[in-house]
């Protein structure tokens, strides 16, 4: 485990890792990153999140070749395998097909879950989801501070239904992220994003700026 780090290094170095070794990660440190996840704010403090953690290899197995199907229909049908992307992208696209086809052996999974989900969309359905993503967004700065790769992924809800009947969730909570957690294979360096200048807009929207 590594030392900690501090808080502006975690936002400044955190990436997704989708590169993962097949090594065991504890329940020690699976149990941190839910507890890590469930200090994020919530509207009315309603703590409507949930996690699934998945370790069963046939579950994993069956899970994977839905993610791969989802990944299949959703970005190699359209980009004809990457060979279609400009250059810098097609590296991620090279991470996240590796993902694909290997997410049945990273060694375990959290399905981050919202409970009492709106049935239609609108305001509620905005504060919803705004209740669950920060947990998310807590638990990925947590992995990088233990040492472990993580990565958010929403491909599963292609097969959502498949998924909860497979999990036994229930109608009244939803999928909402899927992540794959392990040692990272390889090294990584920090972020490159875009300047703070090219999205920011002052008072109004600066049609000049993409």
């Amino acid at each position: 485990m590594p030392d900690d780090i501090g808080l502006f290094e975690a936002i400044y170095s955190q990436r997704a890792i989708r590169k993962l070794k097949p090594d065991p990660v504890s329940d020690e440190l699976v149990n941190k990153l839910i507890e890590a996840a469930t200090k994020a704010p919530s509207g009315g403090n309603t703590q409507g999140w949930a996690f699934v953690v998945i370790r069963d290899a046939s579950t994993k197995e069956k899970i994977g070749q839905w993610y791969l199907d989802a990944w299949n229909k959703t970005y190699v049908a359209g980009t004809d395998n990457g060979k279609n992307l400009p250059d810098q992208i097609k590296r991620v696209y090279g991470a996240a097909d590796h993902l694909a086809r290997n997410l049945k052996d990273v060694p375990v999974m959290i399905l981050v879950c919202g409970r009492n989900a709106p049935i239609e969309s609108g305001a509620h359905s905005g504060g919803f989801y705004g209740s669950i993503f920060p947990a998310v967004q807590n638990l990925l700065l947590a992995a990088l501070g233990l040492g472990l790769g993580a990565s958010l992924t929403t491909l599963h809800k292609l097969h959502d239904q498949e998924l909860k009947d497979l999990l036994d969730i229930p109608d009244s909570v939803e999928t909402i992220a899927l992540i794959p957690i392990g040692h990272p294979i390889g090294k990584y360096g920090p972020t490159t994003r875009r300047p703070v200048e090219e999205v920011t807009h002052q008072e109004r929207w600066d049609s000049a700026k993409n």
